[in-house]
């Protein structure tokens, strides 16, 4: 049951008691919640509806960059689409503890999905790209995953004469260009394209939009623990369900196997070695496993490790973790309706076909 929470007009009311009215204080609507907890100096936004943008979904621009993400020309090897790792069955991820890309080499880290990409400015576990058109460029150029050079790319596209009307119809309003076919072109379509992709709305969004009965006693009373004692929020808040910045949480293996140094090898300081973006929480029951490096297939494995604190260390070699881990002392119990709540952010992403891909027919002489 909850704890730790008085309402006013009420003496010393019983736990179930206190419970009971907990509920149906979240079941009025977010207005009538007790107010989140968060560490002295976290910013954070209440957690709520996801802002879907407004806009044309089926512009030619969109099709172009949905007909490229899908098709496997765009890596040397002719076999390896973006779809491949960010396949829309698999909740924009693959499923995989890390991608297979280029030889069959293994990637280093678990593919995050591209559902809600367009409202992050910074892209991948280390933030090293900046908006979703550089994005777009580093698995293309990754020698671990598509591993092709640009100028080969562009020479590859520009023999597929059923791309150039493709190009023409998403570029026609602008001034005309001696390349129909660029690979600046080709990043903004792709970009245009992942720009599209965003969470269906869940049953918790239902419930906060006033269906109170859309989430279970059991799930309301994770969400109470969610934005108090768990201090989930002191990371994950707002209607992203994430706060866009690096943590290092304890998960980098420094000096051990499976050893990754996280955003350091962005910014090369000191304290970014370890730290990794924290991920949204949305659409999770379609994105695991978890984590940066996929190693773990299980929520309540996770959850046991952030009410622990996460492993400490006192080595001077190793940075200290995040100041906003604490171990929690919650029970089992909690636990679990933590967890149910966790699930209650999912829900199944749109079904996309992969598109017809220009002059597949003949897909073979340009595989060289």
């Amino acid at each position: 049951m909850l704890l730790g929470v008085v309402l006013g007009g009420h003496a010393s009311p019983s736990v179930a008691d206190l419970s009971a009215e907990l509920i149906v204080q979240y079941r009025a609507g977010p207005r009538f919640w007790p107010s989140f907890e968060v560490d002295p100096g976290v910013k954070a936004e209440e957690v709520g509806p996801l802002r879907l943008p407004a806009g044309e979904l089926n512009t030619p621009l969109i099709r172009l960059g949905q007909t490229l993400f899908f098709d496997p020309r765009l890596s040397a090897s002719g076999q390896i689409a973006c779809a491949s790792c960010h396949d829309p069955e698999l909740g924009w991820a693959d499923g995989r503890r890390v991608s297979f890309g280029h030889d069959r080499q293994a990637g280093v880290r678990n593919a995050m999905t591209l559902l809600n990409a367009r409202f992050f400015a910074e892209h991948f576990w280390d933030g090293r790209a900046q908006g979703l058109r550089e994005q777009a460029l580093h698995p293309l150029l990754d020698p671990r995953e598509m591993a092709f050079d640009l100028d080969q790319l562009l020479q590859r596209l520009v023999k597929i004469d059923a791309y150039v009307p493709l190009f023409e119809a998403a570029f026609r309003s602008e001034e005309p260009s001696t390349q129909t076919i660029s690979i600046e072109r080709v990043t903004r379509a792709l970009a245009a394209f992942e720009e599209t992709l965003v969470s269906r709305p869940s049953r918790f969004d239902r419930f906060v939009q006033g269906q109170g009965e859309a989430l279970t006693e059991q799930e309301i009373e994770g969400l109470h623990l969610f934005r108090t004692r768990a201090r989930c929020m002191n990371c994950h808040h707002g209607p992203l369900l994430s706060d866009g910045q690096y943590h290092h949480t304890g998960l980098a293996y420094l000096g051990r196997k499976y050893e990754d140094r996280g955003r350091f090898d962005v910014t090369g300081e000191r304290r970014d070695l370890g730290a990794f973006r924290t991920p949204s929480l949305r659409d999770l029951d379609w994105t695991g496993p978890w984590m940066h490096n996929g190693l773990f297939p299980r929520l309540d494995g996770i959850l046991k490790m952030y009410n622990f604190g996460m492993r400490r260390t006192s080595s001077p070699e190793q940075p200290p973790l995040s100041p906003l881990l604490h171990p929690l002392g919650l029970e089992q119990a909690e636990l679990d309706a933590l967890e149910a709540f966790l699930h209650t952010l999912s829900q199944r992403p749109v079904r996309i076909e992969p598109p017809a891909l220009p002059g597949w027919a003949n897909h073979s002489q340009y595989n060289q």
